[in-house]
């Protein structure tokens, strides 16, 4: 078994808490986001819900759709995460009908604001609570960098305005989010894999929730990590990026615009980082299993679909700690 999930599994063994622990280590969860892909996320959060893993970590990172599961995950209803099985959720979400009024087609306002409050209510004060480090990643709009939230969110309305501003998608899901006088868009545009500032806050080893299927070879055969790509032969950003800066970015700033553009080469560097911390054992990344991954995308809308990505996120978490088990 790999280092990190030895050493997870023996704090969830030994119901270590938070805060009170003596092994010297800092052990982070980071979430990867991509829209209606969150679904792939949550099934392997609900997974770490399953095993009782929850609270052998010191901390949580998200970004976009992954801090949606990670405040589920450390609330006090982590079996909220089924809901992205809910086609209600996905239509409370993609509204592909208000582009012909002019509206964001990703609603990240409604489903916080009206249905984790109305419908399906999340406790957001369990999620500030938390005695493990609930912390929401977004894109500061005026610097073009990942920005930690947690510093931010002192109650339940800022926790809210947390949540939109890691998932505010430019074009798609409207103008940022104002917080505390500040302006933020989707984590994805800074940092889509929640790695670097894990590291940057201090966090000795890293597992890293991936929405994206692995892209290489895999830990021998096994259906988890990534082998890591030669980022300096990339193609240029593709022509939508470039089109979305010149256009709905063209009133921001300039980092951002650059941010947005060179987003892509520097996700690939940080997979690249993280297998070279996974042959070293201090990080590790689950995907979900190429033999049984529907294809979901960041609009999918399907229930069955959306149903199928969930279990097979699920399953793929709970095989990376019983190699033994067939996924799916």
């Amino acid at each position: 078994m790999h280092e990190v999930l030895k050493v997870l599994g023996e704090r969830a063994k030994s119901r270590s808490a938070p805060g009170r622990r003596d092994d010297g280590l800092r052990i982070a969860l980071g979430i990867e986001g991509g829209g209606m892909r969150g679904t792939v996320t949550a099934g392997m959060a609900y997974a770490l819900h399953e095993l009782g893993m929850t609270r052998a970590f010191d901390a949580v990172y998200g970004a976009s759709a992954g801090a949606i599961n990670g405040a589920w995950l450390v609330s006090s209803r982590p079996e909220g995460l089924r809901g992205w099985t809910d086609p209600s959720f996905a239509r409370a979400l993609i509204r592909w009908r208000a582009l012909l009024r002019g509206r964001p087609v990703v609603d990240v306002r409604t489903l916080i604001e009206e249905v984790y409050v109305n419908t399906f209510p999340m406790d957001f004060a369990s999620v500030i609570a938390s005695p493990v480090e609930y912390h929401p990643l977004a894109t500061d709009a005026a610097t073009g960098k990942a920005e930690d939230l947690r510093p931010l969110v002192s109650d339940v309305p800022e926790m809210r305005l947390a949540l939109r501003a890691s998932a505010a998608l430019p074009f798609l899901a409207g103008p940022p989010v104002t917080l505390r006088g500040r302006r933020f868009y989707d984590a994805g545009v800074a940092e889509s894999i929640p790695f670097r500032t894990p590291l940057a806050h201090g966090a000795t080893h890293v597992l890293v929730l991936r929405s994206k299927l692995p892209m290489g070879p895999v830990h021998d055969g096994t259906l988890v990590g990534f082998a890591g790509l030669d980022a300096s032969r990339l193609p240029p950003p593709p022509r939508s990026a470039r089109v979305l800066t010149r256009t709905t970015l063209r009133g921001e700033s300039r980092e951002l615009r650059s941010a947005l553009l060179s987003r892509t080469i520097r996700t690939l560097q940080d997979v690249s980082r993280i297998a070279e911390l996974e042959a070293a054992g201090r990080a590790f990344a689950v995907y979900g299993s190429p033999a049984i991954m529907p294809p979901v995308s960041r609009m999918t809308t399907d229930g069955g679909m959306l149903a199928a990505a969930f279990e097979a996120g699920r399953s793929a978490l709970h095989h990376a700690f019983t190699p033994s088990a067939e996924p799916g």
